[in-house]
């Protein structure tokens, strides 16, 4: 399966194959392309600091393992085996070992386990809702520290023509030290945008 979604700056793609073992569970291979568009930045008082942007941070994850779908609503994959590459492609970014990767690098590998649960449910015929959630422990480094990125969007389709869009973020990355007094400590990132879409068929 493959799949690719921009939410406001963001590009995720993600391609997984999957091979039978039974009616609910497969063996799968995924793969995972993450980074943004636009730049973003810290503020501390009236001080604004480059954070992020298109490749600084990006993430390239491949991975094996089993996948789940015990319910029509919802699948998990887990893996014991997976690859992520961190890239940091600012000088300014990898000058301060940004994001875990070494200092004047672009890119660092880490190798750990990976899992990722998917919800999606249609409530009515207007309302729906989607979930992911990702989980990766690097084995290399702090392996306890557990990396989160999670998404949630609920949309409302109020008109034939006329949607809302309510979209929820949670990340935790324990490499990302860019806050604090000091900009050397993680946090948890919370990130909330609600919107409204006109469609029209022609």
């Amino acid at each position: 399966t493959l799949g690719s979604r921009k939410n406001d700056d963001r590009i995720d793609f993600v391609s997984k194959q999957t091979y039978t073992l039974d009616k609910k569970t497969s063996f799968a291979t995924l793969a995972n392309f993450r980074t943004q568009f636009l730049s973003g930045y810290t503020y501390k008082e009236k001080t604004k600091t480059y954070a992020s942007g298109f490749l600084s941070p990006g993430y390239i994850l491949t991975s094996i393992g089993i996948n789940s779908k015990p319910i029509k609503e919802l699948s998990f994959f887990v893996s014991p085996l997976t690859s992520r590459w961190v890239i940091v492609t600012n000088d300014s970014l990898a000058s301060k070992a940004a994001y875990g990767v070494d200092t004047g690098k672009t890119i660092i590998n880490q190798l750990g386990s990976f899992a990722t649960i998917n919800y999606q449910k249609d409530f009515v015929n207007n309302i729906s809702y989607k979930s992911r959630l990702d989980l990766f422990s690097n084995y290399r480094k702090n392996p306890w520290n557990v990396d989160i990125y999670m998404t949630n969007v609920l949309a409302v389709k109020v008109f034939k023509m006329l949607s809302f869009n309510w979209s929820f973020d949670v990340i935790y990355d324990d490499d990302t030290r860019i806050f604090g007094d000091d900009k050397n400590t993680p946090a948890l990132q919370l990130k909330s945008i609600v919107g409204a879409g006109f469609q029209l068929k022609i």
